[in-house]
């Protein structure tokens, strides 16, 4: 029994739609876990900045050189966090850069709730 052409391109064309398909539902998981990733390591961040620098006490002597030293070593804790199942002698700039976009993104949204803050106070 011989089969036409057809069947078989038909066959190939479901095939490729299906490797397509893998391809893309494994690039949209990559993406979501990159999502939680970010918000995890800025959420981190912000637990180790509120410990170590926000909890000092009002008047204690500190340079902004040490409160700039502080909040690397919080980042660096972050990510040393996220990466406990991994060997950490490296970091990504992919996390890096997420944490500082994060972190502008907090910043703008705290300025718009003060803005918001003011306006309903006039």
């Amino acid at each position: 029994m011989t089969y036409p052409d057809e069947m078989f391109e038909e066959a190939e064309r479901r095939e490729r739609e299906v490797q397509e398909n893998i391809e893309r539902t494994i690039e949209l998981d990559k993406e979501i876990e990159r999502g939680y990733r970010k918000e995890r390591v800025l959420e981190r961040y912000n637990n180790f900045y509120n410990i170590e620098c926000s909890g000092l006490a009002h008047g204690t002597p500190i340079t902004p050189e040490f409160q700039q030293a502080m909040t690397l070593e919080c980042m660096l804790d972050a990510l040393r966090c996220e990466n406990l199942d991994h060997e950490f002698d490296t970091i990504q700039t992919a996390d890096l850069n997420d944490l500082i976009d994060g972190l502008y993104q907090q910043g703008k949204d705290y300025l718009e709730k003060v803005r918001k803050l003011k306006g309903e106070d006039k």
